[in-house]
């Protein structure tokens, strides 16, 4: 398989970050991925499906939220493993409390999460792409990324401000050959959450009323590939049954 430089996916569990990280093994690229220390098992049995498949894959813990450890990540993966091509930001933080029970530690924890350590993964993979000239950068929103609902005010704003955060960088960065996407996936996705809300997820599965992980990964795979007389910047997902 051929090496089409690396692949960095921040923010991989079991559902859609695993598939984008499978998606871009599968095109050839050298994937890396992050999660939290303690899941680093889970994050290496990833790796290792890929390894598996045929690709090459390492996996991080890291704690998107801190500088330092994103800083390190960015400058081990330059320097021990090649040039870093896609850059995937896919942290959640999806939770849902009333305004009058949303505490200031949540609030804070949710926009770290979701905001900030997608404006830290963005900036280190900017310094590393610009000089090149090249490399796409691609953020995960939501729903809650274009509109605020019931019990959604920490998890809106911090989405709010990533799509914010997107905007601003691929204003900047485009001229300069960097193409940076945000990816509004708006309905559910067929993983562990989904299949805790007691649902009939095989049964949504089936009707294609439910999102396939590996059919967003597509998505992610083709915006990279898209030549830049034609970049998209916004990209919005959804069930062909969904609402909106």
């Amino acid at each position: 398989m051929d090496n089409k430089g690396v692949c960095l996916v921040v923010g991989v569990g079991d559902g859609l970050g695993s598939a984008i990280a499978r998606a871009f093994g599968a095109e050839g690229h050298i994937v890396c991925m992050t999660r939290r220390a303690r899941h680093l098992d889970a994050l290496e049995e990833v790796a290792r499906s890929i390894r598996d498949a045929g690709g090459v894959a390492h996996s991080f813990g890291v704690d998107a939220r801190s500088e330092d450890e994103m800083v390190a990540l960015f400058e081990k993966i330059e320097r021990d493993i090649g040039p870093l091509e896609v850059v995937v930001f896919n942290i959640g933080a999806n939770v849902r409390f009333g305004i009058r029970e949303t505490t200031a530690r949540v609030f804070h924890k949710v926009w770290e999460m979701a905001c900030f350590g997608g404006f830290l993964t963005g900036r280190e993979a900017a310094k590393v792409m610009a000089p090149r000239g090249r490399g796409t950068i691609l953020f995960t929103g939501a729903t809650a990324s274009i509109r605020g609902r019931t019990g959604l005010a920490a998890f809106a704003s911090a989405k709010n401000g990533l799509r914010a955060v997107a905007q601003s960088m691929a204003r900047e960065l485009g001229p300069e050959g960097i193409h940076v996407a945000h990816v509004v996936i708006d309905g559910g996705v067929d993983g562990t959450f989904a299949r805790s809300t007691g649902r009939d997820i095989d049964a949504l599965l089936e009707r294609d009323a439910i999102m396939k992980p590996a059919d967003i990964a597509a998505a992610y795979v083709n915006l990279h590939r898209q030549p830049r007389s034609a970049w998209t910047h916004e990209l919005d997902l959804r069930p062909w049954v969904e609402t909106w």
